[in-house]
């Protein structure tokens, strides 16, 4: 018996290891070993791992956070108190993409055990989403990316509501995106890291690391990022990494020797959003096509990584932080970019890659591309890596003013992205303001469940009524970038451009044709009209178009609604 028992007990898995470990990393395990791993890990290390529920997700399961530090700073508000710098690791975003779960559960209990980046919980507090999309994640298959090489079963991409996630850190349409942007502005770390797997071509590298501020953002935190990558890379490359600082997709995603662009997104994504905070964003992407233990080695190093400096410079990452947000109250009047895209601009670039052979298809007609991963190959391709303002504004003199039927749609989003605002309490009063009006091109079709559009033009003096009860989101704040996204209507991730407030660009009374037809010939007498107008159809594409043409003249009756294509909020010109 006794014997038998040692048995059982050598064969029995280490405290606090995964499905994935015991497996060889060919598995990954369901949500309840999530919440068991998150029960036990603050049993084994008392007073330095709590576990948090954040949020509950649409189909009623907790959204869960293992808070990690060795002195016992396991809250918001004592790390605010301490100065402590916070990093926090985000797993399953894309439930499908997983191996954030598996290396996170890893890295936590080996930095606990004091094996890797001893000392680090002493100097930084440690967030952990093992799973962000908790239902996606219990959507649980065999074949949810047939483009990725194991585990041999895992979650989906999206949703219970069929929402992506790493669409959503703006519009917050998802309960659990209002979990996590609650959690992110109650933490506020100073690096937010979301880890993911790349879908496309094959090649050797094993990772990418993409983020900023290091070639765009403010200033004293731009050298710190530069600093921070140098570092990280070589780091990685010792440890027999190919580590990437651009995402890997393809210009032309059927011909590799396309080469790679080395833009910036907007902050509808996670990185994106989190840099527009004045924050470290960082995304990091393993290879899909490398096997499931190669990929959570990979994503396992790159946060031990990340965790040691951290705890090394991320007293100079807060300070840096704080005078970026001090200076942005400042920048009232001034100009500020929100966009950046790469330039035409390219260097030839030496990449891991195989063979391959790229030909028509019989099949579709297309080209397509054929990987022989058996020869390693050296391909020279362009990188187009210099980037470029393709987006700058004038950040407003004084900031915005949201008069109540709009301020009930928009007040719960603001706040949930920690911005600033008061309500007026004045009656009734006429003001002036800045106003924006444009003709909207509505895109095609449904994206994320919302129907977008775009608006061109810029704001002009005006003057109107505010009922109290309006808005002011002063433009004197520390979040001023992220405001400007969210509310400048020409912003691709605008309230305006997702569709939110769609109905002020649809026209509601109208004019008869007949009507429209009698008014313009009644107009026409006029020399000064008839003059205009003879201006206008000198347009080819506007006198080829017969509604266009009734369109002019409807918006020159009386009639005609004053509000259509107005953005029904403004830009105060004085503080209410």
């Amino acid at each position: 018996m006794m014997l038998l028992a040692l048995a059982l007990l050598a064969a029995a898995p280490a405290p606090l290891t995964t499905a994935a470990e015991q497996s060889g990393w060919t598995k990954t395990g369901r949500y309840d070993e999530v919440q068991a791993l998150c029960a036990a890990f603050p049993k084994r290390y008392p007073g330095k791992v709590t576990c948090e529920t954040f949020g509950t997700t649409p189909l009623g399961r907790p959204m869960l956070a293992l808070v990690a530090s060795a002195d016992g700073t396991l809250t918001a508000a004592d790390a605010r108190k301490k100065s402590r710098p916070v990093l926090l690791l985000q797993g399953g975003i894309h439930a499908g993409e997983i191996d954030g779960k598996d290396a996170g559960f890893w890295l936590l209990r080996e930095v606990l055990e004091g094996r890797v980046d001893a000392g680090a919980l002493a100097k930084v507090t440690l967030v952990f989403v093992p799973v962000f999309n908790v239902d996606g994640h219990e959507r649980f298959g065999k074949n949810q990316r047939p483009n990725q090489r194991g585990p041999e079963e895992m979650g989906w991409r999206v949703t219970a509501q069929n929402l992506n996630l790493n669409r959503d850190y703006v519009k917050a349409d998802a309960p659990e995106m209002q979990a996590m942007l609650t959690l992110l502005h109650a933490w506020d770390p100073v690096m937010y890291v979301d880890l993911h797997v790349t879908d496309g071509a094959k090649f050797q590298p094993d990772v990418s690391i993409t983020f900023e501020p290091q070639r765009t953002g403010p200033e004293p935190l731009r050298t710190l990022g530069q600093a921070l990558r140098t570092e990280l890379f070589a780091e990685l490359e010792k440890q027999g990494h190919l580590p990437l600082g651009f995402y890997p997709s393809f210009i032309r995603e059927d011909d590799p020797s396309s080469g790679f662009s080395s833009g910036w997104p907007p902050p509808r994504f996670a990185n994106a959003y989190w840099a527009a905070n004045n924050r470290f964003g960082v995304l990091v992407e393993t290879h899909s096509w490398k096997d499931y233990a190669t990929r959570v080695k990979a994503t396992y190093d790159t946060c031990a990584g990340l965790l040691r400096l951290a705890a090394q410079d991320g007293a100079k990452w807060l300070a840096a932080e704080k005078q970026a947000d001090a200076a942005d109250t400042k920048k009232a009047g001034t100009e500020v970019t929100l966009l950046w895209e790469s330039t035409k601009q390219s260097k030839t670039i030496d990449y891991p890659g195989y063979a391959y052979v790229r030909e028509k298809s019989e099949v579709t007609g297309k080209l397509w591309v054929r990987y022989d991963e058996s020869k390693p190959e050296v391909w020279k391709v362009p990188l187009f890596d210099e980037l470029a303002p393709s987006v700058t504004l004038k950040v407003p003199a004084v900031g915005w003013l949201i008069p109540p039927p709009v301020a009930a749609l928009l007040a719960p989003k603001l706040s949930v992205h920690g911005i600033s605002f008061t309500r007026t309490t004045v009656a009734k009063q006429r003001v002036a303001v800045q106003t924006f009006r444009s003709e909207p091109k509505f895109k095609p079709g449904s994206f994320e469940g919302h129907q977008q559009l775009t608006l061109a033009g810029q704001w002009s003096d005006d003057v109107q009524d505010l009922p109290a009860g309006t808005l002011f989101v002063p433009a004197a704040q520390p979040r001023l970038v992220l405001a400007m996204h969210l509310l400048e209507p020409v912003m691709p991730d605008s309230f305006v451009s997702w569709g939110f407030v769609n109905a002020y660009f649809e026209q509601k009374e109208y004019l008869e044709d007949y009507l429209t037809e009698a008014f313009a010939r009644e107009q026409l007498v006029d020399p000064k009209v008839k003059a205009e107008w003879d201006a206008k159809l000198k347009d080819e594409a506007f006198a080829k178009d017969p509604d266009a043409r009734l369109r002019w003249w409807a918006r020159r009756h009386p009639s005609a609604d004053p509000r259509l294509n107005l953005v029904p909020y403004y830009r105060a010109t004085v503080a209410p």
